[in-house]
């Protein structure tokens, strides 16, 4: 994939979309931190790797869309 397509896949959404994924990890992280646990982190790191595929299957649907236009 060349740099040119990394920025249009990283642009397709909405930075609403953007800010969305980063506060949902952000938050489950602090939350871990605050815990301090091991389960507490493990539950962060479910959580972050939910929303990074959420955000993936996102812009790979726009992407097709834009795609069929």
């Amino acid at each position: 994939m060349s740099k040119t397509s990394v920025r249009a896949a990283a642009s397709a959404l909405p930075w609403s979309h953007h800010a969305v994924a980063l506060v949902v990890v952000v938050v489950a992280f602090g939350g871990a931190a605050a815990v301090g646990t091991d389960v507490a982190y493990y539950a962060a790191a479910l959580v972050a790797f939910s929303a990074w595929m959420a955000w993936f299957v996102a812009t790979v649907v726009d992407r097709l869309r834009r795609a069929d236009a």
